[in-house]
């Protein structure tokens, strides 16, 4: 077989065998897929050009390695909202909150922690262990061998199946060590080809590997946006195809079996190339609604009390932290309590700020047009 083989265990099951990449013979370049990496490179070069004309990009990145956060953990089962996480960053002991927005709250450490690294130092393994170590620190998985490669044999299916019962197995741990040594080579391929069917590959082999016993979509997805960075196609983390493997999850399941039983790599890249055209553009709309948002609400502050100056920088200001309280804004803009509260109703009533609470005492505010370009329906 082109991706590799299945091979009957001890047990009676059969568990797959990766062949290292690239694939043999190697990725038909046909008309279709041809047309479709063009689009996916000019989608992903205008979202890369455009953050150049945010204000404030690193809080446009802030905001989307949240978003990507909540939307990749919710593959996983988890329940957080963008909101959760939001208010868990002011206040982590608060009460009513999902218990699991720790685990989102754990990706974004671990994307963070990446994508530094990823400045310094080649895609690794190790670098691997780390960020899978970060992800599962003291959350649900803590138990299964965190920031370490499995010593045991894993499969997929559904809940608490047996292994005999499993939808796909993994390569036993021998096995597993050789694909991911190659893997590792892979991901500093010097040949010829396009870096975004180099980044699909790589995702779709790391998950056929499933190299951790919890965390692997999430570290695969992850792996997409470093390779990105790393290679210099994107100056920013903006690419996240969570939203889109989430809505085409049964497709994206279905791809990537393909590849282990048909060999069809080209099946695969073509869907990938879609979710990269498609997140790319609608990135790309956020950022500028984003930048139109931003006009609107300067020219709304001058209402304010403070005007040109409080009620602009506190416009500014929300970019950053979307959800506060009175004494967020006293500090953040540096000024009197009573200054703040009285932006903040001023806020309130333009239409910029809506109380979430319901609270007499330590009330809190959604940066409420902000946040709806985030709200995946």
């Amino acid at each position: 077989m082109r991706a590799g083989e299945f091979v009957k265990q001890v047990g009676g099951y059969e568990a797959f065998v990766p062949k290292p990449l690239p694939p043999k013979p190697p990725i038909q370049m046909d008309p279709d897929l041809a047309s479709l990496l063009s689009e996916a490179d000019r989608a992903l070069g205008r979202l890369d050009g455009v953050t150049s004309i945010l204000p404030n990009p690193d809080f446009f990145v802030a905001m989307y390695v949240r978003h990507e956060a909540v939307l990749s953990s919710q593959i996983e089962g988890t329940q957080s909202t963008l909101q959760d996480v939001l208010e868990f960053e002011i206040d982590s002991k608060g009460e009513g909150r999902p218990k699991d927005v720790e685990e989102v709250v754990n990706y974004v450490g671990a994307m963070n922690y990446g994508l530094q690294r990823v400045k310094e130092f080649p895609l690794s393994l190790r670098l691997i262990r780390e960020i899978h170590g970060k992800l599962l620190q003291g959350v649900r998985g803590s138990n299964r061998e965190p920031g370490e490669f499995r010593q045991r044999q894993n499969w997929l299916g559904t809940d608490k199946c047996p292994i005999e019962q499993a939808t796909f197995v993994p390569p036993p741990v021998d096995e597993m060590r050789t694909a991911l040594n190659d893997l590792e080579k892979f991901l500093h391929y010097e040949e010829p080809m396009p870096v975004l069917v180099h980044c699909g590959l790589c995702h779709a082999q790391f998950e056929t590997i499933h190299p951790f016993l919890d965390g692997n979509g999430r570290v695969g997805r992850l792996l997409i946006t470093f390779l990105l960075c790393q290679k210099g196609i994107l100056h920013r983390p903006l690419l996240y195809l969570s939203h889109y493997l989430k809505r085409h999850r049964a497709q994206y399941y279905d791809r990537l079996m393909a590849i282990r039983t048909e060999g069809d790599w080209e099946g695969w890249i073509k869907f990938f190339l879609r979710g990269v055209a498609e997140v790319s553009h609608a990135a790309t709309a956020t950022a500028r609604e984003i930048l139109k948002l931003r006009e609107k609400g300067r020219a709304k502050s001058l209402a304010s009390p403070g005007g040109a100056n409080y009620g602009q920088r506190l416009v500014d200001f929300l970019f950053e932290r979307p959800i506060v309280n009175v004494r967020m804004v006293e500090q953040g803009l540096e000024c009197s309590f009573a200054k703040a509260n009285s932006l903040v109703k001023s806020f309130v009533a333009l239409g910029l700020l809506e109380e979430m609470t319901g609270w007499q005492r330590n009330r809190r505010y959604r940066f409420k047009p902000y946040l709806a370009l985030f709200e995946t329906p």
